[in-house]
């Protein structure tokens, strides 16, 4: 059944936190967490088509990841990949768009190459939109921005009037998607860790003590439920 809660919701942005210790706990290696949440991922990505949410955004490796171990790296770069093979092709059958945000030009040729294939075979897909967040840092993004937004001052394509919240947000990542209603973080941290911080200004929080691994629909109905609950003012009464 699908909630009146949705209704309203355009886009969903998730933290997928707590793979590491939900392996630990189980005496296990953190790159079995990191495949135990990347079934989560699936899941999550279903219910949202169940649900009819239009955009749903996934922080998946940050510019700070790469300070992690190399072995770890090299697991979640294999993961990537085997999501791309399988579960997204799944995916782009059921009228997915899968997109990406964030720098990936550091990343292994292969996966550049894979997801240019569905970035291009997706592209008029209009059932969802899933984002990736790949080498993405919400400082990043802006600095990125800003300093695109400088070059056109200077080439005199904008002049200094034009610099403006509204058409700063046009040099940002995927300017196109609504900014997120919710966000959600798994795992009892409370911080968005550099996840869309412009994007970011007005959206809820909702912080559950759930590990990514074992996120489910019902956690996520349980998120949107508490949502709807919520009044948005955006600065107002």
């Amino acid at each position: 059944m699908i909630s009146k809660t949705t209704s309203f919701v355009r886009h969903v942005a998730i933290i997928m936190d707590g793979n590491g210790r939900w392996a630990e706990k189980r005496g296990l290696p953190r790159s079995a967490g990191h495949r135990e949440g990347a079934k989560a991922l699936a899941r999550t990505v279903e219910a949202c088509l169940d649900l009819n949410i239009p955009v749903l955004s996934l922080f998946c490796f940050s510019t700070e990841n790469w300070t992690r171990p190399q072995d770890e790296i090299d697991a979640l770069f294999g993961l990537l990949r085997e999501a791309l093979d399988k579960n997204f092709k799944e995916l782009s059958d059921k009228g997915v768009r899968l997109r990406f945000a964030g720098d990936m030009t550091s990343f292994p040729e292969d996966i550049r190459r894979k997801a240019d294939t569905f970035l291009e075979k997706t592209k008029d897909n209009s059932k969802m939109q899933v984002v990736l967040a790949l080498n993405y840092g919400g400082r990043d993004d802006i600095v990125r921005a800003a300093k695109k937004m400088a070059n056109q001052v200077v080439d005199g394509i904008l002049s200094l009037d034009e610099i403006t919240r509204e058409n700063f947000g046009k040099f940002l990542y995927l300017p196109d998607i609504p900014e997120p209603d919710l966000l959600i973080r798994t795992s009892g941290e409370r911080r968005i860790s550099n996840f869309w911080l412009w994007q970011a200004a007005y959206t809820e929080l909702y912080f559950t003590p759930v590990l990514w691994p074992d996120f489910s629909k019902r956690d996520l109905q349980d998120a949107l439920d508490d949502f709807a609950a919520r009044r948005r003012r955006f600065g107002g009464i």
